[in-house]
C-alpha cells in the first residue's frame, strides 16, 4: 500500500462499491479477447483500481489534485477493456483519465528550453519477469500529459501455479490481482502494442526502426532499461529494440540539478513536498508519481537530457553521461 494508507473503512467502501461492477466485468463476453480461467484459482473479488488516500496535497502546482476528490483508476480502462463506459455509477466511482491528477500550474514556472520534445516516463514492475509495463507521455513544452500506455504482462517461463502465487503476492495486497489475470498479455505482444502506440504519436517509425524521434524514456534509476528489459528480451527470445538503447535516469538529473542525492522516488517526492498518490509498487501509480516529480523539476528549471547510452557495437556496455551520478 502507499504511504497514504486508506483506513479499513474506506477500503471496505471501495470494495463494496465495486462488487456490482466486478460481477459484470469479469463475466462479460465483451472483453477485447477471451480470457481463459481454467488454471486460475478462485479468489476474493478485487478492485480494478489502485487504492490510496481520497484527498491530494494542498499544493496544486505540480500534478496534484488539490481539494478534488481522488478516485481510483479503472485498470480495465487502461488496458482498453473497460465494458462500463456507459455506466454513470461506474464513471462516478472510477477515474478514466490521468490528466486531472497531473495538471500543472505554470504561473511561477522557471522552465527552460528542453533538448527533447517528449518524455516517456516508465516504471516497470516484476523482479523475476516483467509483470506491468506503464508509460506516460509528457510534452516538455507544456509539461502536460499527452497520453497513457499501460499493459499487464504475463510471464512466459513460469508454471500456472507459480504465476498465481506470484501475482497473489504482488498484486493481491493491492486488490488488483483479478484485473491482472483478466488482461495480462505476453511481453512480445506488449512491445508490439507499445510500438503501435509510439508510432501513433509520431515518436517512432516502424518501417524505419531505430531510435525515438525527439523523445526518450525516463526512469527512476537505471534498472528498468539497463537490466530488466534486456533480461526480459532474452527470456522472450527477441532482440532488444533500438529505442531502448538510451534513456534518462531521473535520479542523476535530480542530483546534478538540486545538488543533493535522492535514492528513490519517495525521497524526491518528500524533498519536493509532493504527496504520494495511489499505491506504491503498483506500476501505473508509481509512473504517475515519477511524472509529477518530473513536472516539478522542469518547472524549477531542470534540463532533462539523456543520462545513459548503450554502445551500438557492444550493447552490453553502457556509457553514463554524468560523472556525478547515483550508483
Amino acid at each position: 500500500m502507499s504511504l497514504s494508507v486508506v483506513s479499513s473503512f474506506r477500503g471496505s467502501v471501495f470494495r463494496y462499491a465495486y462488487l456490482s461492477f466486478l460481477s459484470n466485468s469479469i463475466t462479460s463476453s465483451s472483453l477485447a479477447s477471451p480470457i481463459t480461467r481454467t488454471h486460475c484459482p478462485r479468489r476474493r473479488p478485487s478492485l480494478c483500481a489502485s487504492i490510496s488516500s481520497e484527498k491530494g496535497s494542498s499544493s496544486t502546482a505540480f500534478g496534484s489534485p488539490g481539494t478534488h476528490l481522488w478516485k481510483p483508476m479503472c485498470l480495465y480502462y487502461t488496458q482498453g477493456k473497460c465494458t462500463k463506459m456507459d455506466d454513470p455509477i461506474h464513471l462516478e466511482k472510477f477515474n478514466h483519465h490521468c490528466t486531472e491528477e497531473l495538471k500543472v500550474n505554470s504561473i511561477n514556472s522557471k522552465s527552460r528550453s528542453q533538448p527533447l520534445d517528449f518524455l516517456l516516463v516508465l516504471d516497470l514492475e516484476g523482479k523475476i519477469e516483467i509483470l506491468e509495463f506503464p508509460v506516460l507521455l509528457i510534452n516538455t513544452k507544456t509539461m502536460k500529459v499527452v497520453d497513457l500506455f499501460h499493459r499487464f504482462v504475463r510471464p512466459s517461463e513460469m508454471s500456472e501455479q507459480r504465476i498465481n502465487e506470484y501475482i497473489e503476492g504482488k498484486y493481491g495486497k493491492l486488490g488488483v490481482d483479478r484485473v491482472w489475470h483478466d488482461t495480462a498479455i505476453s511481453f512480445k505482444e506488449a512491445i508490439k502494442q507499445l510500438e503501435d502506440w509510439i508510432t501513433q504519436h509520431q515518436l517512432w517509425e516502424k518501417e524505419v526502426g531505430g531510435c525515438l524521434n525527439r523523445a526518450a524514456f525516463v526512469t527512476c534509476g537505471n534498472w528498468d532499461l539497463k537490466t530488466k528489459v534486456p533480461q526480459q528480451c532474452r527470456v522472450s527470445r527477441m532482440k532488444l529494440p533500438l529505442y531502448f538503447m538510451e534513456w534518462i535516469n531521473l535520479k542523476d538529473i535530480y542530483l546534478n540539478f538540486y545538488k543533493r542525492r535522492a535514492t528513490g522516488m519517495l525521497t524526491m517526492m518528500k524533498e519536493l513536498k509532493i504527496q504520494l498518490l495511489g499505491s506504491h509498487h503498483l506500476g501505473i501509480d508509481d509512473t504517475k508519481n515519477i511524472a509529477r516529480v518530473l513536472q516539478h523539476m522542469i518547472a524549477d528549471g531542470a534540463v532533462i537530457q539523456i543520462t545513459a547510452r548503450r554502445n551500438p557495437h557492444t550493447p552490453e556496455n553502457v556509457e553514463f553521461v554524468f560523472m556525478n551520478r547515483i550508483r
